[in-house]
């Protein structure tokens, strides 16, 4: 038998690439430079702006009123799953750090979204359980997440993954994707009150307190990840862990597309609306 690779050498294709220039984390390790602070801040703000879910066509859709409300109920299902798995994740964090003075710090996090009754205080996951009620879902079926999209609680999980097993830098740069949430936020709720007729402020109390809470966040998680990102590769580590959490919340919106948009291909067990929430 003629062996075709030796009969045919033009049979042999050429290696493919995948078409995605090189990341700033790649460059990072390629170049094997100490970056400045400045630099740092700058390579982190850019790349992770330029993979932040923002850009996503679900965000898009749902920014210029596009989305019906079956297809927001969905988001807001999906998206609590995420929500809820914020404070986990920064329990998970803060049990890993033997520094006071972070703890401290990083546990107004936790508060942020559990809510303190002592200061009646309301949470955000209480108040994202405000935004589900207020477009007409059942607080008790949202909170159980059973029925959010298989895709969405692998992608939560694989962010709690993240954190436990990885370095603290990398699980904190991880939280840095919050530098882009009042962008996120100040698009989203003013196009929401002007598209949306069944929704108010009351319903998008959630994102008032963001505002605050994420820029204050952020800032500290920033200076922490420029102060330990000491060589290179840290610097890289800090960059890949900023990427890693876009893409996570990048694939959350890419299951709702393919799910509630097109093809509309629902899996079993998920969420599925009613008919006259698909024709508002």
């Amino acid at each position: 038998m003629t062996d075709l690779a030796v009969s045919h050498p033009a049979a042999i294709a050429e290696p493919i690439g995948s078409g995605v220039p090189e990341s700033a984390a790649e460059r990072i390790r390629k170049e094997s430079r100490l970056l400045t602070a400045a630099e740092l801040t700058e390579v982190l703000r850019t790349a992770g702006f330029d993979r932040y879910h923002i850009h996503h066509p679900f965000h898009k859709m749902m920014n210029a009123g596009e989305l019906s409300k079956a297809q927001m109920q969905a988001w807001a299902l999906n998206r609590f799953c995420y929500q809820d798995a914020i404070p986990k994740k920064d329990s998970i964090i803060l049990s890993r750090s033997d520094d006071p003075e972070f703890r401290r710090e990083w546990i107004k996090r936790i508060v942020d979204h559990d809510g303190n009754d002592d200061l009646e205080q309301d949470g955000g996951i209480k108040r994202w359980l405000k935004l589900a009620e207020g477009l007409g879902l059942d607080t008790g079926m949202v909170r159980s997440r059973r029925f959010a999209l298989p895709a969405t609680r692998y992608a939560v999980g694989a962010y709690l993954d993240l954190v436990s097993n990885s370095s603290l830098l990398v699980a904190v740069a991880s939280s840095l994707t919050e530098l882009f949430s009042p962008v996120a936020i100040g698009e989203r709720v003013p196009a929401m009150l002007a598209r949306y007729d069944y929704i108010t402020e009351d319903t998008l109390a959630y994102f008032t307190p963001r505002l605050k809470q994420a820029p204050r966040d952020a800032e500290h998680a920033l200076a922490l990840v420029i102060a330990w990102a000491d060589t290179p590769d840290k610097q890289a580590d800090a960059v890949d862990a900023l990427l890693s959490k876009c893409d996570l919340l990048w694939a959350m919106l890419d299951a709702l597309q393919h799910a509630y948009v097109s093809p509309g291909s629902i899996p079993p067990g998920a969420f599925r609306p009613r008919e006259e929430d698909k024709r508002q």
